[in-house]
């Protein structure tokens, strides 16, 4: 079961197959890598120069990926479970905003917790809106002086303005595999996991559906 919220509330409920046809639900635009004017390309190492050895810690980290690896192959000591459902993947207590907060807060926020995206809710607790990093951020780290003004006027913009809204969610029930199209379609990294009231109850991402891929338990695409 998929919903659409936005600030008025709930627009729609039902299955994915309808979603691309709401004319609100439109696709994101891909996010593209932060640049800066003076940006320029490393210089390429002169041929013969010896390679430096990894930090401690690096090591380290190498170490354990491949002690990891070598367990992976071993298999699990358990039966393995499929999973089938959002609630088996979603992550529960996902940060969230409200939309009032001011975009320099969200993005600290964002960046303190480490996440791209994060459900916008209002003070009743439902979603209104997903939040992306990427729409915070300028396209040039280091303005002209001319454009300093609109840079810290961006800065000031609230949450609400700069939020995808209407956004849809999906509820915990609904099969993981119906996840996947819906990213396909909106160009969304993921959903906002709600009721049918659009409380938050989690954030499934394409991180969580590859996670399933590959980790165990397995993912059930098909049953």
């Amino acid at each position: 079961m998929f919903f659409v919220f936005g600030p008025a509330g709930q627009i729609y409920r039902g299955a994915s197959g309808k979603l691309a046809q709401l004319a609100p639900v439109q696709r994101v635009q891909r996010p593209q890598g932060l640049r800066t004017r003076a940006m320029e390309p490393d210089a390429a190492a002169a041929p013969g120069t010896a390679l430096k050895p990894l930090p401690t810690a690096q090591q380290q980290r190498l170490q354990e990926a491949v002690a990891a690896y070598v367990q992976t192959e071993q298999g699990p000591d358990q039966p393995r479970l499929p999973v089938l459902r959002v609630a088996d993947m979603m992550t529960v207590g996902a940060v969230s905003l409200p939309p009032e907060m001011p975009a320099h807060d969200a993005w600290l926020a964002l960046a303190r917790q480490r996440v791209a995206q994060a459900p916008v809710v209002n003070a009743r607790g439902q979603v209104v809106g997903l939040l992306l990093r990427a729409d915070l951020a300028p396209l040039d780290l280091l303005p002209q002086p001319a454009a300093v003004p609109q840079a810290i006027a961006h800065a000031r913009r609230t949450v609400a303005q700069v939020m995808v809204s209407p956004v849809p969610t999906v509820a915990a029930h609904t099969e993981l595999r119906r996840v996947a199209p819906v990213l396909l379609d909106t160009g969304l990294p993921g959903l906002p996991v709600t009721d049918e009231a659009g409380m938050l109850q989690g954030f499934i991402s394409r991180t969580d559906i590859l996670r399933a891929v590959v980790a165990d338990p397995p993912l059930d695409l098909w049953s």
